[in-house]
């Protein structure tokens, strides 16, 4: 029986280490075409039954790439008890028609064949560039490498190998520790993100994995796997166009215990967000982070309609990269939200500097304002002065860099 929690642990600065019962490796297989690492791993170290409970979300666009559709299919019919996670970068496998389908099961049958388990076992995802064959024969011929490449600790290579246009891996990992009557016990929560274009809500454009060491069924793991997206990646946007291969994994190898429900998924939640957060501050050609926070609506939707809308404004986010602190683009993207509120009691801000209020400007010192424009995050604030509900949202600057990743994005 737990008696006490104690705090969870700051975020790591440097790649963490999986969770205990996990092992990974990210290699070269040949599908980029500059030779860095494009296929990664993550499976059970085969101690115990070598079983991992898994729960997964996935895009919601209307094109689905095939792998997405075979790990779906895998989870069901697993019914959420999974072996591996198979993942390859330079190539989405999504519009690819039947054949896709073929090569992505293939992909996972050559590595159930190897591991010597049930392929519906193994669950599988793709990212790059759409409409394009993967090159499953590179795929199988690097399985091999892959499998003998695997180790326990640092998820580095599987968070290299997993990057497309992203400028740097990313992860983060926190550390609950907890009483179990006289006994101490402790439990991690370990993620890694790929994404830096193409992000929008449900879900944002990337590939996650979340992967913990507590014990947890399958449908468990799955209520902290939708608790932590949707206070994460469902409150980012860089583009507002959403992909084809959009997916978050959720892992557990049930080797620390049952860990105190609260704290769990506050480890997730802070996990989430801070993968969440270090894909916006990637968005392809970023120089500045936004975060729109929206206090005093009726309602949290209206919070969150307003937020989404100040946050993808284009007109906000070309001010927020010129460093302009021109205001009113705020005040207008709010007022077109669709969401009523009475601007004479509006009162927005950025930094913590009032900006307008009370039906005007409030005339702040333009040194300080400029200095809240040009912060490597800007953070907006705005109450509607209607109700106590509040909500966030974060983006990005939009630049010219960000043109020409997508303009040559094939070529």
């Amino acid at each position: 029986m737990t008696t006490a929690v104690a705090p969870i642990t700051p975020a790591h600065t440097t790649a963490p280490p999986w969770p205990q019962g996990f092992i990974s490796a990210g290699i070269a297989a040949g599908i980029k075409k500059d030779g860095s690492t494009d296929l990664a791993l993550l499976t059970s170290d085969g101690r115990g039954s070598g079983e991992l409970s898994a729960a997964a979300v996935f895009t919601r666009n209307l094109i689905v790439a095939a792998p997405i559709q075979l790990s779906r299919a895998n989870l069901a019919a697993s019914g959420g008890r999974v072996r591996a996670l198979l993942i390859n970068s330079g190539c989405a496998n999504a519009a690819t028609g039947d054949d896709g389908m073929l090569r992505a099961v293939q992909s996972t049958t050559a590595l159930a064949e190897r591991l010597g388990i049930d392929s519906r076992s193994v669950l599988v995802n793709s990212t790059g560039v759409i409409g394009v064959a993967l090159p499953i024969d590179r795929i199988k011929g690097a399985l091999d490498a892959l499998i003998a490449a695997q180790q326990p600790g640092s998820c580095e290579s599987f968070a290299r190998a997993i990057m497309t246009t992203d400028t740097r891996p990313k992860w983060s990992s926190r550390s609950i520790h907890w009483m179990d009557g006289v006994t101490q016990r402790n439990c991690t929560v370990t993620g890694v993100v790929k994404g830096a274009g193409m992000i929008h809500p449900n879900m944002a454009t990337m590939i996650a994995v979340i992967a913990t060491d507590a014990t947890l069924e399958p449908d468990e793991l799955h209520g902290h796997l939708r608790s932590a997206v949707d206070c994460s990646f469902h409150r980012i946007s860089v583009d507002g166009d959403t992909s084809t291969n959009d997916s978050v994994f959720a892992l557990a190898s049930n080797r620390a215990g049952t860990a105190p429900t609260a704290q769990l998924a506050e480890a997730f939640e802070q996990v989430g967000q801070e993968l969440a957060l270090m894909v916006v501050r990637d968005g392809e050609g970023s120089e500045r982070g936004i975060e729109v926070r929206v206090t005093g609506a009726r309602t949290q939707g209206d919070a969150l309609q307003v937020a989404r809308t100040v946050a993808m404004s284009l007109l906000v986010r070309t001010a927020v990269t010129g460093g302009d602190p021109n205001w009113g683009r705020i005040l207008a993207a709010a007022g077109r939200a669709g969401i009523p509120f009475d601007p004479n009691r509006l009162r927005v801000g950025a930094g913590g500097i009032a900006l307008f209020a009370d039906g005007s400007p409030t005339h702040a010192e333009i040194g300080a304002v400029r200095a809240a424009f040009t912060a490597d995050c800007v953070r907006i604030e705005l109450d509607l002065a209607m109700g106590e509900a509040r909500d966030l949202f974060w983006s990005c600057g939009l630049t010219k860099r960000y043109v020409e990743i997508n303009a040559d994005y094939t070529t």
